[in-house]
């Protein structure tokens, strides 16, 4: 998964409900462009180069897989959704919402559309001040000096006060450190690691994947089921029970929650599609004799994908091994597991049909499956 540019914005309002504009400003920006990690203290602070009324100034810190001229694309378009009109004349306006990207990761950008940094933030306390608040050791990459530096450095005389309103970071919005471990389940390409990647770094959990890449029987069964389904299905149980019990006993004081792109109960889905029957009453054994020793998820989600979709994601990842991959196949372990869903009182269970949405390329399908975890 691509590392998000790190980005810090300015925002600013002076008409209307300044507060408000601030708030919806802020979770525009979650809502299309990408997580928001930090928000500044909010600051009433005058007009600056113009007659005007008192503005209200805050900074955020957020992550985004935007590119720096999507990015600015998007910032104007949230200032028009917000109710802001630039007009052609010279010289400082008053505006309901005004968005500057400060810095974009350690870039310096000098386009026609975008200058980055922002030229004139070190002239300007309303800037400085709550940039100061979540990134006081931040370099500025064009004047090599902290941002605690250029403020103290700042002939700006203006009056910064503090306003005693905290906007509220739309990321909180999600509970998923209400549970200890979640699991991510699906089918072959229905998006799983995919999703706990994502989770893993937008709400601070550890991450935990299945290590499937290193089985080097899973290309051979592939080539020859019949012949080598045992020993994939051994070789994958006996690597997700250690797996999944060295994970889970070593805990890790920086994170949140724990979530995993798979549950030990697949090795039974798979296990009774692949097997004859008189390997798998064996394999179902020895799996139950492991199974009553591993900790079980506190939130067990199933990705649901028709065939075709499935099909699709198989195609796009480009992995040899998986390209003659048979409907069939799917579609049986589709319905292995939502037998077994069906049929589960121990678990607590949440499907998602995910077949007409793209939580990866697309920001509302990916917050769309978030508040359908959450909720």
């Amino acid at each position: 998964m691509d590392q998000p540019h790190k980005v810090y914005i300015s925002l600013g309002s002076n008409k209307g409900d300044r507060l408000k504009h601030l708030q919806d400003a802020v979770d525009l920006i979650f809502a299309r462009i990408g997580k928001v990690n930090i928000i500044s203290k909010v600051y009433n602070t005058p007009a600056l180069g113009f007659e005007g009324d008192d503005f209200l100034n805050t900074c955020i810190f957020i992550e985004t897989n935007f590119s720096s001229e999507q990015l600015i694309d998007e910032l104007l378009t949230i200032e028009t959704i917000l109710g802001r009109t630039r007009e052609n004349t010279k010289g400082y306006q008053s505006r309901i919402i005004d968005l500057d990207v400060l810095f974009f990761d350690d870039e310096i950008i000098n386009s026609k559309s975008l200058k980055v940094p922002h030229p004139k933030m070190q002239e300007r306390k309303f800037v400085l001040q709550p940039l100061y608040d979540i990134a006081p050791k931040h370099i500025h990459p064009k004047l090599n000096v902290s941002i605690a530096e250029l403020l103290e450095n700042c002939n700006d005389d203006s009056q910064v006060e503090p306003f005693h309103i905290w906007l509220k970071n739309p990321t909180k919005q999600f509970h998923f450190s209400n549970y200890n471990y979640i699991a991510i389940e699906g089918n072959i390409g229905a998006g799983k690691t995919s999703l706990a990647n994502k989770i893993a770094h937008d709400f601070n959990a550890k991450l935990i994947l299945e290590r499937f890449a290193d089985n080097p029987f899973l290309p051979k069964f592939y080539e020859e089921p019949q012949r080598y389904a045992f020993t994939l299905e051994m070789s994958f149980l006996a690597d997700r029970y250690q797996q999944i019990s060295d994970d889970l006993s070593q805990l890790d004081l920086f994170k949140d929650f724990m979530v995993s792109d798979y549950d030990i109960y697949k090795s039974l889905i798979f296990s009774k599609i692949t097997l004859p029957e008189d390997e798998f009453k064996l394999y179902r054994k020895l799996f139950y004799l492991m199974y009553k020793d591993i900790a079980k998820p506190e939130l067990y989600v199933y990705l649901y994908q028709n065939t075709e979709r499935l099909q699709e994601n198989i195609k796009k990842r480009g992995r040899d091994y998986e390209q003659n991959i048979d409907n069939d196949y799917l579609e049986k372990i589709n319905s292995g597991y939502l037998e077994f869903l069906k049929n589960q009182t121990e678990l607590n269970v949440k499907i998602i049909d995910i077949s007409d949405r793209d939580f990866v390329e697309n920001r509302a399908d990916y917050l769309w499956v978030l508040r359908e975890i959450s909720n």
